[in-house]
């Protein structure tokens, strides 16, 4: 069983949770993932770079001169790469760098993520996240409660506009919804807080699956 703190806003420990680690696979999968951030990654590339090859570069095909007796060096059309305005080499050209995996690999890749999370004491959960308008400066000062100084995912129960526009001028802060949680965005902050409700809800979504 794992520990897990429960704060308030205040950063004064409340209670304390158990986690029964055998929920989210028992052991952490590291190759797994290692595969699952790769992908990740990878489907975040755009692959729009792209260049003109000899033969998009606009020009004749024409043989410049002719091959021997004017004691230039030997050349092709005026679009080869060697000269000035002809085409690339090799040209790079639009390209899809995305991958898939099957979504049982994914699940238990979040899952080996949010429990080396909890391993490394790098999980903590809040009592609650209410804001009735946005204030950044407030949600500034809850984190400086907890001492999450550095990169952090907030995972929230469901969609709450104030929490989101409360966080988003804070530097390496995101906020997602429990639901939409990832071994990519996971792996990708050093740190990670829950709110109590969504935590709640995602043990009770791992109990009955």
């Amino acid at each position: 069983m794992i520990d897990v703190k429960v704060y308030n806003r205040e950063g004064k420990e409340l209670e304390s949770l158990q986690v029964d680690e055998t929920l989210f696979g028992g052991e952490v999968r590291y190759p797994l993932l290692k595969q699952a951030i790769v992908m990740y990654h990878a489907n975040k590339r755009l692959g729009t770079a792209a260049t003109k090859s000899r033969g998009l570069v606009a020009g004749s095909t024409r043989k410049l001169y002719k091959q021997k007796g004017t004691g230039n060096a030997r050349a092709g059309t005026v679009r080869t790469p060697v000269r000035k305005g002809g085409g690339v080499a090799f040209a790079k050209v639009l390209r899809d760098f995305g991958k898939d995996m099957p979504k049982k690999q994914r699940r238990l890749a979040c899952d080996s993520a949010l429990l080396a999370k909890m391993l490394s004491g790098k999980l903590m959960i809040v009592d609650e996240l209410n804001f009735d308008a946005p204030k950044t400066k407030e949600f500034a000062r809850v984190l400086g409660n907890l001492k999450i100084q550095k990169s952090c995912l907030i995972a929230i129960g469901q969609q709450d506009t104030m929490v989101y526009k409360s966080a988003r001028n804070l530097p390496k802060v995101d906020v997602t919804v429990v639901t939409d949680l990832n071994a990519g965005a996971i792996c990708n902050k050093q740190q990670m807080l829950f709110t109590k409700e969504a935590f709640t809800a995602l043990l009770d979504k791992k109990k009955t699956n």
